[in-house]
């Protein structure tokens, strides 16, 4: 019950923030003071194709079994393929973005966008070509194990979704 009630309320504020957007655009200062949680960190492993930041929200695996942090990717940056032991759920809230499970179609994510990867599905995501793409990324049942990673997402196949 915990665990349920932090995921809501994290996704209560992420959505709050994410429909201020009559506030955007009109005075660029503004749009930084908007943003629901800060940018993060340059990511700097080898686990993704162009850049992307991280901060994470809930690192507390050992009581909460889960984490949760906001990725930002710029234009065409992507993970991975990768699989998570416990799962994972992307709250899409900012840009556009593609998400993919190995051997299926390409699905593209927008703001409001919930994607529910089920335990050990081999599975990438990130932002389009001509957008930035942001989501809050939660780990679950960490407790079962870290992520994963793979070989990167070739150029061919993430152009697939241009098909």
């Amino acid at each position: 019950m915990r665990k349920i009630i932090i995921i809501l309320t994290l996704a209560s504020f992420i959505f709050i923030g994410c429909n201020n957007e009559s506030k955007k655009g009109a005075n660029p200062g503004v749009e930084a003071m908007n943003e629901v949680f800060l940018k993060g960190n340059l990511i700097t492993n080898n686990y993704f194709t162009g850049k992307a930041w991280l901060n994470m929200l809930v690192t507390d695996k050992e009581n909460f079994d889960l984490t949760a942090g906001k990725v930002l990717f710029e234009p065409s940056a992507r993970t991975n393929w990768h699989s998570h032991p416990g799962g994972q759920i992307l709250l899409c809230t900012k840009g556009n973005g593609y998400y993919q499970e190995k051997g299926k179609s390409i699905r593209p994510l927008k703001a409001g966008d919930v994607v529910e990867i089920y335990p050990d599905i081999i599975h990438w995501h990130g932002a389009s070509q001509n957008s930035e793409f942001e989501h809050i990324a939660i780990s679950t049942q960490q407790s079962k194990g870290s992520v994963v990673w793979m070989e990167p997402v070739t150029d061919e196949e993430y152009s697939d979704n241009e098909k």
